[in-house]
């Protein structure tokens, strides 16, 4: 190894390290009951996401100046099972998607932090907040540089669990907990899929290396070393783990649920960075879903009916939270068209973008009338409302059934709650009634058979015993 590449080396770790240091910083002090200060807990993040941007930085200055396309950072494997081809290879890898993605992380985690710092001013769960802002973080830099399935993994469970810890911040309600539990409950539908697709990868082609899946070439460029059958089979798994982490079609009804959370969180997760992860892992895997025409027709007509769905829904919300919300699902529906289409750059231009305005606009919205009164002050005349749309060209009938659609959110929550939640629940009551049934008839026959064998040990101990003639 020369020295240019032990110093690449040094700066991927630091890359990955500093919001590791950061999340077990925060972590041990509330463990050990040695809360830090406000200010520290704000300097903490603030050296934990500058050091994670700089380092990433100066990778993209050393690969601009050599003119490399692809750096993996390899940390070996951790575990290893050969009986079932499966080993756990951390790597992560600085390419033309990585290091986009990532920059946009720290700079809009950096940003949200300094908000949330005065947003939550001496709050009862100001360092509870800022610990699972880390964990969000530190998923966030494991998921974007992630160079493994398994990597990618580990920072998908981390945004998973970190999104649902945020969304019942207000434990003290009710409301709060039983939606995070519910946003909680459809990630682990989502990641049981990719979880799947992991493992099938792995039996596919004996590694979970997304480089040995596209034939080790660099993205975007590259073809699939799988069969059309096994790109499809491997690519609806990882299609439906990206539709409930984006929130695409039917998984879209946990979004206004997600609102609960404080505003820098909403904002953070739903407008700018978690959001657009499902799109992210559909982006890193394009090639693969180039390799079957079905499985790319799926992804265009999830990526339509997510958008249309969004527009109808964000149009007819009366908050502007929820309506942002489901503005974010339209853009997100049109990543994942374009996406479908082959038109990678395009995307993620499109990514980067729609993430900045969106955090911009739902971190302004606590103060939206406010700034609707100062436009209107400025301006000197009241603002012209909104002079109509295309569904006005549309019969009546279906303007009410659209309108219908839009406030009840698609249906979406009922459709899964019938379909889907129902039997699950019944099967495992139906599941857990035969356990209790067999653990009580083992239980009945174990106690019958002790009390055979203490009964005759009571017969046959006289016998044993001295007699006292």
């Amino acid at each position: 190894m020369n020295q240019q590449e032990l110093f690449v080396q040094v700066l991927g770790a630091i890359a990955v390290a500093s919001p590791v240091v950061l999340l077990a910083v925060l972590g041990l002090t509330q463990l050990l009951n040695r809360p830090l200060s406000e200010l520290w807990i704000v300097r903490l993040n603030q050296l934990g996401v500058v050091l994670s941007l700089f380092a990433t930085t100066l990778v993209l200055a050393v690969m601009l100046i050599t003119g490399e396309r692809n750096l993996p950072i390899e940390f070996g494997n951790w575990v290893t099972i050969p009986e079932q081809a499966f080993h756990f290879h951390l790597k992560f890898v600085f390419d033309r998607l990585s290091i986009p993605f990532m920059m946009l992380s720290c700079v809009l985690c950096g940003v949200v932090g300094e908000f949330t710092r005065r947003y939550l001013h001496r709050e009862e769960g100001f360092a509870r907040f800022f610990l699972f802002y880390a964990i969000f973080f530190d998923g966030m830099v494991w998921s974007s540089l992630a160079g493994t399935i398994e990597t990618l993994f580990v920072g998908w469970e981390m945004v998973g669990l970190s999104s649902a810890l945020l969304i019942a911040y207000f434990h003290d309600r009710e409301s709060p907990v039983r939606n995070g539990q519910r946003v909680w409950v459809i990630y682990r539908l989502s990641d049981a899929a990719l979880l799947i697709a992991a493992i099938t990868m792995h039996h596919m082609v004996g590694e979970g290396d997304f480089g040995g899946l596209m034939n080790s070439s660099i993205w975007p460029d590259g073809s699939v070393s799988v069969s059309s059958s096994q790109a499809l089979l491997v690519g609806a798994l990882l299609l439906i783990g990206a539709a409930g982490k984006s929130a695409l079609f039917p998984f879209s009804g946990w979004l206004p649920r997600a609102m609960e959370g404080p505003t820098p969180s909403s904002a953070i997760f739903y407008g700018a960075l978690s959001v657009h992860l499902g799109a992210y892992l559909l982006l890193r895997l394009s090639p693969l879903l180039e390799a079957s025409v079905a499985l790319q027709g799926l992804v265009l007509g999830l990526g339509a009916v997510s958008a249309v769905s969004g527009a109808l829904m964000s149009r007819v919300q009366n908050d502007v939270k929820t309506s942002l919300a489901f503005a974010s699902l339209t853009q997100v529906g049109i990543i994942v068209v374009e996406i479908g289409l082959g038109l990678r750059y395009l995307a993620l231009i499109h990514i980067m973008g729609h993430a900045i305005l969106r955090t911009m606009q739902l971190l302004r919205a606590p103060t939206l009338i406010r700034d609707y009164q100062d436009l209107e002050n400025k301006i000197g005349t009241p603002l012209s409302p909104n002079s109509g749309t295309a569904l006005g060209w549309l019969p009546k009938p279906f303007q009410r059934w659209c309108f219908r659609f839009g406030y009840e959110r698609g249906f979406m929550d009922t459709v899964l709650q019938r379909w889907l939640v129902d039997p699950f629940v019944r099967t495992f009551r139906w599941c857990e009634g035969w356990e209790q049934l067999i653990t009580s008839s083992l239980s009945r026959s174990e106690k019958a058979d002790s009390e055979i064998n203490h009964a005759n040990a009571a017969n046959d101990s006289p016998s044993d015993l001295p007699t006292a003639a």
